[in-house]
């Protein structure tokens, strides 16, 4: 499989929107509770 690096965007392009980058931190923050919620009754249920 081609592995394809694209460089950085150039002076004249526009930044993405506020929204589409937000959105992903949002995602990433919310997919990170979820896995600390699940590895932390896991390991809860393990102890009971």
């Amino acid at each position: 499989m081609k592995v394809t690096i694209e460089p950085p965007p150039g002076d004249d392009e526009p930044p993405p929107p506020l929204v589409y980058r937000v959105s992903w931190f949002f995602g990433i923050a919310l997919v990170s509770m979820i896995g600390v919620a699940v590895v932390a009754y896991a390991l809860k249920a393990l102890l009971v």
